[in-house]
């Protein structure tokens, strides 16, 4: 008897093709019908939590120099960054010619400190020791090579006066389940 043809017990129209597939709109209705169940189940609406990160002096402008990072801790102690004035424009960059980032300097592979590693030419730091991942710090710190997976985690800054403060955190630091502790 080949497939294709009605079985005893099955319909004239209905094939055995027709009582084993899945049809769209089976997916489609039982997909609706599970997000809506999920959603209407939630006792409080679904926003997005907000951590307050410590408002932390990092550096003054006027002691920056292009070129040359300072090694900075944010938003603690255990936590090895850098702050550079860039002498280009970056993401997420402040001062007068939004040049001036933070990042953390810990590989987000493994965990490596890649302090010492930042190359002028290229805006990069790294190569991380253990892996040579390349992060570009024009760009928010993503991954220009390597084994990493994610972007450096960025430090949000603000400028007030000649001060420049550190008020939060783009990404996860290596190694935590909350930057902070």
């Amino acid at each position: 008897m080949r497939n294709d043809m009605p079985k005893s017990g099955a319909s004239q129209n209905e094939t055995t093709f027709d009582r084993i597939c899945v049809k769209r709109r089976d997916v489609l209705l039982a997909g609706g019908a599970t997000v809506l169940l999920t959603v209407a189940g939630f006792p409080r609406p679904l926003w997005a939590s907000t951590v307050g990160y410590p408002r932390k002096m990092l550096a003054r402008v006027s002691d920056l120099q292009a070129d040359d990072p300072i090694s900075i801790a944010y938003p603690d102690e255990e936590s090895p960054c850098m702050l550079i004035k860039l002498g280009v424009p970056a993401g997420g960059g402040i001062g007068k010619d939004d040049d001036i980032v933070a990042f953390s300097t810990l590989c987000t592979h493994m965990g490596a400190v890649m302090d010492g590693t930042y190359s002028a030419k290229h805006k990069c730091l790294g190569p991380c020791p253990l892996h040579l991942t390349r992060f570009d710090l024009t760009r928010h710190g993503i991954i220009v090579v390597g084994h990493a997976t994610e972007s450096l985690p960025q430090i949000l800054l603000e400028i007030e006066g000649d001060n420049i403060f550190g008020v939060g955190m783009i990404g996860l630091i290596y190694g935590r389940a909350s930057n902070l502790g």
